[in-house]
């Protein structure tokens, strides 16, 4: 027997012997052994409710604690990085060529603008202060 039928099976002793009493005492005791039936089927579905939001709580709990071990950036890895540093210095080698054998030092510029433009990009991604204003002496943790 599982654990909801054995519930079942105690909620309906207590409804058996509940109209047992009324039938003994008569129906002046009605609305008193009514009263004590739904008393007991309220603290019934209070306990049952009381697990249930307690085994959420702990599940989600779980899941903060799970994100909060979980690196924060994963994509923010180190190889990451130095791979698109790598990538983009092999491909400044071809462009570089090209700009400055068609459009001479103009294109080599524009070649390098489009680098530069691309890494710093790259490395504002990875870092969100990346552009944010400098530390002051007021910033410092030190102070209160």
């Amino acid at each position: 027997m599982t654990g909801m039928e054995a519930r079942d099976a105690e909620l309906k002793k207590e409804l058996d012997a509940t109209l047992h009493a009324r039938k003994e005492l008569g129906a002046d005791y009605e609305s008193a052994l009514v009263d004590s039936f739904l008393e007991k089927v309220e603290q019934r579905l209070d306990g049952a409710v009381d697990r249930r939001v307690r085994r959420q709580l702990a599940e989600q709990q779980m899941v903060v604690a799970r994100d909060a071990r979980s690196p924060q950036g994963s994509s923010d890895s180190w190889g990451e990085r130095f791979g698109f540093g790598i990538v983009s210095l092999v491909l400044a080698v071809p462009l570089s060529a090209i700009g400055g054998g068609v459009a001479h030092l103009p294109g080599l510029l524009v070649a390098w603008v489009g680098i530069v433009g691309v890494n710093v990009v790259q490395a504002a991604r990875f870092s969100p202060n990346f552009f944010g204003r400098r530390r002051t002496k007021s910033d410092s943790d030190w102070e209160g």
